[in-house]
């Protein structure tokens, strides 16, 4: 037995020193007094560019300017085109310690990259350090005070009560629309769009000629209303109704009884063809473009790519149509407390066993919230800098009264989207960040795209079709949680267990293993003995 005794107090030992390896999740950073520009560093910054070289270029500037102010310090940019691939890649590399220095990415997807251990640095100390912190006196740039970064747009990069981001660029959606069609259909638009308006002019856009064309535009092609992100349409339609999406402790609110009537308005609305989405339909810009559709949602950092005059286009030129293009608020059930979202990329900084490495992270990314970058970047498509410095710096202030002068960096309908974003920043809301809120914002878009795949199947979509909708996308998802919280059996989307609780498990399981084994081989010496 004193064997035994031994086994299971190293055995206590080990589990207890890999709990406290497992509470190094939420170790601070230790600053270091002074960035040390004897040393050669090497960064690797992650960051995706629209597809638009304009962004690309952008980037390159800001790193080789950036880099002559820092001599030791070099920034090895990765472009990508899509943030699920940056994502994807970070989640690969945590497991092996290859994540990069820093990341453009969003607070869902850093939610994930917490289970890791230890794996993004906690800003809140950095930000208040007089030396290297927000407007520090060591730093070689001028960087916005914590105070003039626009509150609402820092606030979105909170989980639980730490910063794990500074934001980058701040879009919403916005709701792109024909003028000539909706006059043309004996309509006049409201100051802001409702759910009814939109619904009852893409119906009255139905109405077909005797040949067989649509009356609005004479062509064999007419979708009148088409949503980009079906996500945010449900997020926003289930915010503006004040109905259950998710909430801060994780809990899935989704599948409720407004989610089925939003579900079924939709329904009736892609019977008739008056709706469809992108992943359906195609690229809600190109039938814009087009004048084969009317209302047109999609962020406002696609701006660029929307209206007659459009600077950046998918189809022929012979294919545009000419008409009036209006830059509005999305579909509102209530329009005088009009409800967006907001987005857009946030800069993460992930946490490196060299401290120098990690101080050079932090600065290059702080370097991304300057006037320059911001307004450069904020050129390039309808995206508001996050900076009140930006925004009221004379060169940005500029930039927005010469709106329309040209098609190219002054296009009309690009700053017309920043300025909606900026007019309604108060208007904006972000979802609750949890570790699996990203699988619960991709289910709310995949109850959409099910339901119009289905009506174009020419399926019934009743409560009974709905029921199994959502036992589908809560099946696909891995979502387990209903309305009320409560367990609906599966596998809740958490994520891999962080490293040490991997090792805590294991250890467990081996101790048990190990004693079970004394044990018996004990019982059989004993009996042996008699």
């Amino acid at each position: 037995m004193k064997v035994l005794k031994k086994i299971i107090t190293f055995i206590c030992i080990s589990v207890l020193l890999t709990g406290c390896h497992g509470a190094r999740e939420s170790a601070e950073f230790d600053i270091p007094g002074e960035l040390d520009e004897s040393k050669k560093i090497e960064l690797t910054f992650w960051a995706k560019n629209d597809t638009n070289v304009n962004q690309t270029r952008i980037y390159s500037k800001a790193i080789d300017d950036f880099e002559k102010l820092y001599p030791n310090i070099t920034v090895n940019v990765r472009f990508y085109t899509d943030y699920g691939k940056i994502y994807n890649d970070v989640i690969t590399n945590i497991s092996t310690g290859t994540t990069p220095n820093v990341c453009i990415t969003y607070p869902d997807h850093i939610a994930t990259y917490l289970t890791g251990n230890n794996t993004v640095l906690s800003l809140d100390e950095l930000f208040e350090d007089e030396r290297y912190g927000l407007g520090g006196s060591e730093l070689k740039f001028d960087s916005p005070q914590k105070e003039e970064i626009v509150p609402e747009f820092l606030s979105e990069c909170m989980i639980g009560d730490k910063h794990y981001a500074i934001p980058y660029m701040r879009s919403t959606e916005a709701c792109y629309v024909n003028e000539t069609y909706v006059k043309k259909l004996g309509y006049e638009l409201p100051e802001t769009l409702t759910w009814d308006f939109v619904w009852e002019v893409s119906e009255a856009a139905m109405e077909k000629n005797a040949d067989g064309t649509f009356a609005v535009n004479g062509q064999q092609v007419m979708i009148p209303f088409i949503y980009k992100s079906t996500d945010n349409m449900m997020i926003q339609s289930l915010k503006q109704l004040g109905a259950g999406y998710s909430d801060t402790d994780g809990n899935i609110l989704l599948f409720n009884d407004d989610t089925k009537e939003v579900l079924k308005t939709i329904a009736g609305h892609v019977k008739t063809g008056a709706f469809s989405t992108f992943k359906v339909s195609g690229y809600p810009a190109n039938f814009l473009n087009a004048g084969q559709c009317i209302f047109a949602v999609d962020s406002t950092a696609g701006a660029s790519w929307m209206g007659s005059d459009a600077p950046l286009v998918d189809i022929a030129k012979e294919k545009m149509v000419d008409f009036d293009t209006r830059v509005m608020t999305i579909p509102q059930y209530d329009p005088e407390n009009p409800c967006m979202i907001s987005q857009g990329p946030s800069i993460c900084v992930f946490n490196k066993q060299d401290p120098q490495v990690v101080l050079a992270s932090w600065i290059f990314a702080q370097y991304l919230l300057t006037n320059d970058v911001q307004i450069a970047y904020s050129k390039t498509e309808g995206y508001v800098p996050v900076t009140s410095k930006a925004q009221n710096a004379p060169e940005y202030k500029d930039y927005l009264g010469k709106k329309g002068s040209d098609n190219n960096e002054h296009y009309k309908v690009k700053i017309d989207a920043a300025e909606l974003l900026m007019a309604n920043t108060g208007n904006t809301f972000v979802t609750p960040v949890f570790n699996g809120s990203a699988s619960v914002r991709d289910a709310s878009g995949q109850l959409i795209e099910n339901v119009v795949k289905s009506v174009r199947r020419k399926k019934t979509v009743d409560d009974a079709y709905i029921d199994g909708l959502y036992k589908d996308v809560r099946s696909l998802y891995h979502l387990d949680r209903g309305a009320g919280g409560e367990s609906l059996g599966g596998k809740a989307e958490l994520g891999k267990l962080p490293a040490a609780s991997v090792i805590l498990l294991t250890a467990i399981v081996l101790a048990w293993v190990i004693i079970g084994g004394y044990a018996a081989f004990d019982k059989v010496s004993s009996r042996k003995k008699k």
